[in-house]
């Protein structure tokens, strides 16, 4: 056996401040308020800084200033909106490594996910979006679609920075102005994406960051003055603010939880599915709203599939995410590490089977070994509901029309894998998931000119893509 020598990131390249105000106006200002938070690393659960939480009077000056901002922002061409969004996309391609360690740090994700993956789809976005502003009236909304006003836009932990691209971008791109509130465990790169619309002469109040726990989003949610409401997070948050903005004006998009079916056919490259399986629940330590939770295996291969899964588990590693060689890092706060746990425990208790490799657990940090079910059936609740962990529940099937049947009976509905040779087979099984995604032979596969979006109560409206536009703008 090789043994893999420690290859970390350095964190000097992070100059992370002892605390941060708020964003608004293009300055930093204090809150009215006293409530400050401590942002952890959840590796470690050493404090990285102290953060301010926003009261409803700063919510509303956030608001005022976004809305100053809007006459003259929207009124500049598509042209030299783009030459903004352009020039924030360079300068995260510029500060990609800092951002990354960043994004680890207060994540916990590993440095290797944060790298690749993350901040390269993050650029992309605002590439792909600086690429329509002068184009719009060629996207399919009319000759001349006109931008909202405010967007009130409130993200979640999972992937702090590439969440607020999906959702700055576009809104920026169709002359809108922004109004975001990161999650309360990961503003730091939020912060940091705030000196990035300085370094870019970004005009004041286009973009205004105001940090905070949920009552500092839902006075963003509910302000009087917010056009337009974007959600990523929790189905259960996401009822609560489609039942606010029920009535009003404003336009929502919502992207809320999955549990997602991976499915394995028999005449499917088994190796490849097997490494599509870990990629699509353990990638992020499953803190992915579409990440496939759910494997559904063909019955005659299901032996020979998990045989292969345990054995490319093994070799999995867990530990310090900022080394380079992690492959699952910390789970990012004490709070979902909980819920992963109950969940656990609760299959355990309702007769499946549980199995996870030798995993040794840091002292300290929030962690949880990857993990597999069998024996899982419909009714149990790892089966039905959304654990955000790297948990799997393994189901099997005899039947194309069974696995469908299988894969649909849930509430949720944002995502789909589909492992087979047969390209017909492929074709007939996206035509009959009720997914807002299906992947062919892959998992967790993203693309900014491609939508992104669920069925059900995994949310409506779409990210991405030309259809990412049309919740930015009156049409």
């Amino acid at each position: 056996m090789f043994e893999y020598a420690p290859a970390p990131e350095s964190r000097e390249i992070v100059d992370i401040k002892p605390s941060y105000g708020l964003f608004i106006g293009g300055e930093w200002v204090d809150s009215l308020g006293e409530d400050h938070h401590k942002t952890i690393n959840p590796a470690s659960e050493e404090v990285l800084a102290e953060v301010a939480w926003a009261t409803e009077a700063d919510v509303d000056r956030a608001v005022q200033a976004a809305r100053k901002a809007f006459a003259t922002w929207s009124a500049l061409p598509g042209s030299e909106r783009a030459k903004y969004i352009f020039r924030i996309a360079r300068i995260i391609q510029e500060r990609s490594r800092e951002l990354a360690v960043l994004e680890t740090l207060d994540n916990g994700k590993p440095i290797r996910e944060s790298r690749d993956v993350d901040l390269p789809l993050v650029a992309a976005h605002f590439f792909y979006y600086a690429g329509w502003a002068d184009k719009l009236g060629y996207a399919g909304f009319g000759a001349d679609p006109r931008p909202l006003g405010v967007a009130g836009q409130v993200i979640p932990w999972n992937f702090p920075l590439l969440m607020l691209a999906w959702k700055i971008a576009p809104a920026l791109a169709c002359g809108n102005t922004v109004v975001l509130k990161p999650a309360e465990t990961t503003p730091l790169t939020a912060l940091a994406f705030a000196e990035i619309c300085r370094q870019a002469d970004l005009p004041p109040g286009v973009v205004n960051i105001v940090t905070g726990a949920g009552e500092t989003g839902a006075a963003l949610v509910n302000h009087p003055g917010v056009d337009k409401v974007a959600f990523t997070g929790s189905t259960e948050v996401g009822r609560m603010i489609a039942r606010s903005v029920a009535g009003t004006r404003k336009k929502l998009t919502l992207e809320l939880g999955g549990k997602a079916a991976n499915i394995v056919f028999e005449d499917a490259a088994l190796d490849q599915a097997v490494e599509g399986i870990v990629n699509g629940i353990f990638f992020n330590q499953g803190h992915v709203c579409c990440a496939g939770s759910r494997l559904l295996v063909q019955e005659s291969v299901a032996d020979e599939v998990l045989d292969a899964l345990k054995r490319r588990l093994s070799t999995l590693r867990l530990g310090d995410p900022m080394d380079k060689n992690t492959d699952i890092g910390a789970i990012n706060s004490a709070a979902q590490l909980a819920k992963i746990r109950e969940l656990s425990e609760a299959g355990v208790s309702e007769g499946a089977e549980r199995w996870s490799p030798a995993c040794p657990i840091p002292d300290r940090g929030f962690w949880f070994p990857p993990t597999v079910f069998t024996g899982v059936a419909q009714s149990h609740r790892i089966a039905r509901e959304e654990i955000f962990g790297p948990v799997l529940s393994v189901l099997t099937f005899r039947t194309p029309a069974e696995a469908v049947e299988k894969a649909n009976n849930t509430p949720y509905g944002l995502s789909a894998g589909v492992w087979t040779e047969k390209g017909s087979r492929i074709l007939w099984m996206a035509d009959r998931l009720r997914a807002g995604v299906v992947w062919a032979n892959t998992f967790n596969r993203f693309d900014p000119t491609s939508p992104f979006g669920g069925f059900k109560e995994s949310g409506y409206g779409r990210e991405g893509g030309r259809h990412g536009l049309e919740a930015y703008l009156a049409v």
